[in-house]
């Protein structure tokens, strides 16, 4: 009996392996996206940045993505040409981006300038960083969008919330290791952008990993073409993109439900630990030298939960009721870290661990979900609209932050170990801002369970195929 041709999605050796390769360039990927995270007070000491500059600089990651709409091009480009181009596109757009931006940190040519920028007035150093952030914000959030579609490509009917938990654990680890370590890194070396070098290295071995994925695709293209050719189906033409496409999308409510969810519950965790090493070392009075262990126990934490949880989803369901219960725990982080009395490192760090487990539940609940209210060949358009709204909060919020800090949350001064005068900060304020985008998260997940259940898309039934299934039948 001739043996029937599978796709090589079948394989689950083939599918995991996809995974493992696509989830280390995202690691490389979020190495790079907060490396100068847990900075804040060396580039006050080093190089005389602001607060307010320093949430100029970090609101750059959103330029590009929200006014120019590159990554709503993005999407448009990864639906019409695929994950293959799409995607070495994007790595070789996230190289180009930390290069600028470790030159601008590195050089002396800017000393003294000062540029405007629209309403801005900064440092050209700042400025000139920041557009290598923007640049980078571009490639790295278009490779999200990308990887989010690859891992649908594998794994639609299988393990799908899992391998998602697995992918955004992986990435995860590189934002552990970059808030960890780069502050230990600086200060070794006596300079700000020794960590940024150490990206250059990892932004290129993010390209390499993709390429070789490439060629894992193309098999993948090819087994699926050949199963085509022997069940007679025939061959699926790429549609061109439609205008009604983006339509259909924007029109969805329960897309705008998960989009609205995504930068209210991103708003509060990353522009939060763009901060968190600072807030460790002002309310906590931990060491500077260790300040940004602390917060990089959050990505480590999610490394077993995010997978953890999504498992749950694909095998027991309940997405809506995950976001809902994850949103409350953010809320509860926050509104703690607000309250003066709590000024012991063992607060911060169970604090953070708490936080990890919200930001391991809405994540593996949520992106997952998208497919189940969009149809496959326009998710990379949702993706990228969804990405596109939520860098509005990635761009925003960091600048309103340093904003807020530099306008009612200088308690002081102190001398630096550099030997500068450094500002000394309340954080009460900062942390309200961010409970507040809890409680916006927890209604939208509310609205999103009650949609779901007047709609039927299946949010609350388990993503593998069978699951659902028996789960429909009792």
């Amino acid at each position: 009996m001739e043996k029937l041709k599978k796709s090589l999605r079948e394989s689950k050796v083939a599918r995991w392996t996809a995974l493992a390769i696509v989830a280390f360039t995202m690691l490389c990927g979020y190495y790079l996206a907060d490396v100068m995270a847990p900075l804040k007070g060396l580039l006050e000491d080093q190089l005389s940045w602001s607060s307010e500059e320093y949430g100029l600089f970090t609101s750059a990651y959103g330029w590009f993505n929200v006014f120019l709409f590159f990554l709503i091009f993005g999407g448009i480009i990864l639906d019409k040409m695929g994950v293959r181009f799409t995607g070495m596109m994007a790595t070789i757009t996230m190289l180009l981006g930390i290069s600028i931006k470790y030159w601008a940190v590195s050089t002396h040519s800017l000393d003294g300038q000062v540029w405007d920028l629209f309403i801005f007035t900064a440092k050209a150093q700042v400025i000139v960083a920041g557009l290598g952030f923007a640049i980078f914000g571009v490639g790295v959030e278009v490779a999200g969008i990308t990887v989010s579609k690859i891992i649908v490509k594998w794994f639609k009917g299988k393990e799908m919330a899992l391998a998602m938990g697995l992918e955004m654990a992986t990435a995860r680890i590189g934002t552990g290791l970059a808030i960890g370590t780069s502050l230990p890194l600086a200060m070794y070396f006596n300079d700000v952008s020794k960590p940024l070098l150490f990206g250059l290295v990892m932004a290129s071995i993010g390209l390499i990993t993709f390429f070789i994925y490439t060629f894992q695709d193309k098999k993948l293209d090819a087994s699926n073409a050949a199963v085509d050719l022997e069940n007679g189906a025939p061959k699926e033409e790429e549609e061109s993109f439609k205008i009604k496409d983006i339509l259909y999308i924007i029109t969805n409510k329960a897309w705008w439900y998960i989009a609205l969810l995504c930068v209210l519950f991103y708003s509060a965790v990353f522009p939060f630990l763009k901060y968190a090493t600072d807030l460790m070392v002002n309310k906590f009075g931990v060491d500077e030298y260790w300040a940004g262990l602390i917060p990089a126990l959050l990505p480590f934490g999610t490394i077993i939960l995010t997978p953890f949880f999504g498992n749950l989803y694909d095998r027991k369901g309940k997405g809506a009721s995950i976001m809902i219960i994850g949103s409350m725990l953010l809320i509860l982080v926050h509104t703690l870290f607000a309250l003066p009395i709590l000024n012991h490192f063992v607060i911060a760090i169970a604090l953070i661990i708490i936080l990890g487990i919200g930001f391991s539940l809405v994540p593996s609940a949520m992106w997952p979900s998208v497919p189940k209210i969009i149809p496959e060949k326009q998710l990379g358009s949702a993706y990228a609209l969804i990405f596109w709204v939520q860098n509005w909060g990635l761009m925003g919020v960091p600048l309103l932050i340093g904003w807020v800090l530099d306008k009612y949350c200088i308690t002081g001064t102190k001398i630096s170990d550099g030997g500068s005068v450094v500002n000394t900060y309340d954080y009460t304020i900062p942390m309200l801002i961010f409970a507040g985008f809890g409680v916006l998260a927890l209604l939208l997940a509310i609205l999103l369970k009650m949609e779901d259940k007047k709609k039927g898309y299946g949010l609350q039934l388990p993503n593998i195929a069978e699951k659902a299934a028996e789960v429909i039948e009792n």
